[in-house]
Parts: C-alpha cells; structure tokens; sequence
C-alpha cells in the first residue's frame, strides 16, 4: 500500500514493523513486570505508565522521520499540551499516537491492549495502523484502499436483522445517568452485551472481523478512535456519531455506533435510543 499525501510517497508498510520494534523494546518487557514507581496517575481515574511515555517518544521520532514537517499528536504529550489538538484540523497532515491503548489492562496484567497510529490529513483519516503486542496481530487500512490483519483482507458480513440476535459492546462509564437508564433497559433485547475491552484496539477489530456486531462509546478521544474507524469502515463497516453525522478525529464531540453494517447501524441505534 502506498499514500501520496503532501506531495511526498510513504510507504505505509513502513509503520507496523515500526510499532512492532517500539513495543518489543519498551512495553512487552514491562508486560506484568511494572513497579509501582512505573506508574502514575496523570489525571483523576487516568493511569499512564513508564511504557506508554517511552514508546510514544521512540514512535514520534521515527514517524517524523517519515514524514518530516508532520506533527505529531500524541496521547501523553497532548495530556502536557492540550494545544497539540488543534494540529488534527489544522495541518495537511498529522500523525495520531495511542502509545498503549487499554494502559490500564496492562497494568492489571490482560493481555488486551494495542499500540495505534492513525495518518490524518486536511482532517480526514487516511490511514490507520494497529499493533497487538501479546497477540502479535497487526491491522491496516487505507483510506479507499481496503482494511487487512496480517496481511490478510478484511471484509464484513451483513449482520442478522433480528436484534435478539445481535452481539455488542457497550461501555457505560462516561454515560450520564439518563442515558444509562435508558441503555440498560434496553440490553435485555440483545443476544449478547459485554461492557467492553476498554481497548479500542481491540473493539473495532472484533466488528471487523465478525466477531461482534457493534459497539457503542460514550467519550471520543481522536487517538483511540480515528485507526479504528478507518479500518472498520474500509472492511465495510459504519461508525457514525449517535447523531447520525460522520466522525472526524477534529470534532470534539462526543458518542460514536459502530457496527458491521449500515442497517444494523441504525437498528442498534433506535433499539438504544442513542441521542
């Protein structure tokens, strides 16, 4: 796969090797191995780790590398400079960096966490790469080039019309009282709802591949979500705020569906009453 961006070629191959290298170094060694001086709080209920600081710098620096001139906004670096945001809507082109999704499953030794990037550019996610260190399983995508693990194509099957027989995600945690209430009496029409991964990395991979038909988050942070959706939506999938408008890692806004197709999109959506 190659990008033309700004002028420049990019071989996108280049990424995953890279995130491989990045998290081979700095983050499976500390795999269930963290002191407690490896860890801190940088924000009430928000944890980061010595691995998450390191690797994101290793990955800034060979992405600038790649693509010189390219901001790049980072998950830590933006927790020290909120400014950094204003790069995703501003910049011809800009890196997105989740050094470690689902830090807090690391911490707590599951292995359900994921290194991402996502390439953005005039505002639009064009590219998207995710890396499962403990799983050693790697995701692409392209923006109208396709999405792909190991190599591999990924493509969605329609999911099944009937909602008692539909499987999701719905993480609760940043849901306001009348929105919970409103969810849970609904989760009973399901099959199946699970409360989540708490690793993007992780929940959009499983819509893609068909392992779950949709998920439902509440708190919209660009690094977490913008690799994810691409890679969904180019395995034929939807994500769409709960207002049914199209996602852009610039907005801040809140609330995204994601689900394996366009009709059960909408039928999980009114079955919630997501608003």
């Amino acid at each position: 796969m190659v990008f033309e961006q700004t002028g420049k070629l990019m071989l996108s191959d280049e990424i995953l090797p890279l995130l491989m290298d990045v998290a081979d170094a700095v983050i499976l060694p500390r795999f269930r191995s963290l002191t407690t001086d490896d860890v801190e709080e940088k924000a009430p209920g928000e944890v980061v780790t010595v691995a998450d600081r390191e690797a994101e710098e290793l990955i800034g620096a060979r992405l600038r590398n790649l693509l010189p001139g390219a901001p790049v906004v980072g998950e830590e670096a933006v927790a020290a400079n909120p400014a950094l945001l204003s790069a995703i809507g501003d910049a011809d082109a800009c890196w997105l960096v989740d050094p470690l999704d689902g830090t807090a499953n690391f911490i707590e030794g599951r292995a359900t966490f994921a290194v991402m990037v996502a390439l953005v550019c005039h505002g639009e996610t064009v590219g998207s790469w995710i890396w499962r260190p403990h799983d050693r399983v790697g995701y692409a995508a392209e923006r109208g080039g396709g999405a792909w693990r190991n190599g591999v194509r990924l493509s969605t099957s329609p999911a099944s019309s009937d909602v008692g027989r539909l499987r999701g995600a719905v993480l609760t945690r940043f849901l306001d009282a009348e929105e919970r209430a409103i969810v849970e009496a609904a989760i009973p029409r399901f099959e199946t709802v699970v409360p989540g991964h708490h690793c993007a990395g992780v929940e959009y991979p499983l819509i893609a591949e068909g392992d779950q038909d949709f998920a439902v988050f509440k708190r919209m942070l660009p690094w977490d979500h913008a690799a994810g959706i691409l890679l969904l939506e180019e395995a034929g999938g939807v994500a769409r705020r709960w207002d049914g408008t199209p996602y852009a890692p610039s907005q801040d806004r809140t609330g995204i569906l994601a689900a394996t197709d366009d009709a059960c999109w909408k039928l999980v959506h009114e079955t919630l009453g997501l608003k």
